[in-house]
């Protein structure tokens, strides 16, 4: 495996001529791109040479060790880290998927329990809120439909990095593992007994198109407008400014009414549709393609319930990874990185096992 590495060399070498070319900076989609190949294969180089270092470390001291014992203690310590420097470079070598430097689109609809489902919806909402201000991301509003008493049946975002970021830290890197159905158990406030319900709701985490990701013929689209309803049915729009838009060859239907304008509905809708159409265009290539590729590019399984929020207990366990921590409230306020990273290493394990089998 390490032996690619001198073709990464010669990979970075090339990055190196065409960031520094004008025609790349004329274009700041693919100057982005590059800029983060180039991390990528910086952080790999790097890894590299601090494994030459320790591998001519360990040999000197081996030499040394007959003439001098304390070159044998120092020879046993470099072996411990000759060991972490080729764990790390493996771990950095394990293909990743391409995606995981996209931006992401967020839905979140209610599922089973009505009014307290939709209040959920909201909380998890805000916690991603919180998690994208604490990462200097931004969030932006696409569409919502708000319950009666302030929650959300569905609510869909966008969730954008500013500027360049480190491989592995985009959005959608992170945010895709929460995609599923996430489990509350708490009493909820339309509860007069003091009972503890369980309810859920749902997440879908797709990678943002850029139109030139996903090519789109207006032929191919069905457009129609209608009046923005709020909630209980209650008209919030005098015009027709909401819109639907149906993919006719895929059958993906999208509706966006939370901007009074016709245009930007428009805009938005379609935005949620290229995402749509790109995931789709993965998802049939993972099931078309090798066991080897879909180790590399792993999709998410949006029927299990992936976690629970424990309100009474104040705890929160994830399914997949089992994670477990008794710290909800903190959680609920932005602080996931901790159950997100319990994901990311159990993504890893899985594709390196995959290597090596």
């Amino acid at each position: 495996m390490f032996e690619a590495v001198e073709q990464l060399e010669a990979e970075r070498r090339g990055l190196e001529e065409r960031l520094g070319a004008p025609e790349t900076h004329a274009d700041p989609r693919l100057a982005k791109q590059l800029n983060q190949r180039y991390a990528e294969l910086s952080r790999v180089l790097a890894a590299k040479r601090d494994l030459d270092a320790v591998v001519d470390d360990l040999q000197a001291a081996r030499e040394l060790a007959s003439e001098d014992p304390a070159f044998a203690e120092e020879a046993e310590g470099l072996e411990k880290r000759q060991h972490e420097a080729e764990e790390l470079l493996r771990r950095l070598l394990v293909p990743r998927d391409p995606a995981d430097d996209k931006d992401a689109i967020l839905e979140l609809k209610s599922g089973e329990g009505g009014e307290e489902s939709a209040l959920f919806a909201g909380d998890l909402l805000r916690m991603y809120t919180r998690f994208a201000e604490q990462h200097g991301w931004r969030v932006e509003l696409l569409d919502a439909t708000e319950s009666d008493l302030g929650g959300y049946k569905s609510v869909t975002v966008a969730v954008k990095a500013k500027g360049a970021v480190e491989p592995g830290e985009a959005p959608y890197g992170l945010l895709k593992f929460e995609g599923g159905v996430h489990r509350v158990q708490r009493v909820p406030v339309t509860e007069s007994q003091g009972r503890v319900h369980t309810s859920a709701a749902g997440v879908l985490v797709l990678p943002e198109a850029e139109q030139v990701d996903v090519s789109i013929d207006d032929n191919d689209l069905r457009i129609d407008v209608f009046r923005s309803s709020g909630p209980g049915g209650q008209s919030v729009n005098t015009t027709d400014s909401a819109v639907r838009i149906t993919h006719l060859p895929s059958g993906i239907v999208v509706s966006c009414q939370n901007e009074k304008s016709q245009l930007q509905n428009k805009e938005q809708a379609l935005r949620i549709l290229r995402a749509r159409l790109l995931a789709a265009a993965q998802e049939e290539a993972d099931a078309a393609a090798s066991d080897a590729r879909r180790s590399q590019v792993r999709t998410v399984d949006r029927s299990e319930r992936i976690r629970t929020y424990n309100f009474p207990e104040n705890r929160i366990s994830d399914h997949r990874s089992g994670y477990k921590a008794y710290n909800l409230d903190q959680v609920l306020d932005g602080d996931l990185g901790p159950v997100l990273d319990s994901c990311v290493q159990l993504d890893l394990a899985e594709r390196l096992a995959a290597l090596d089998s």
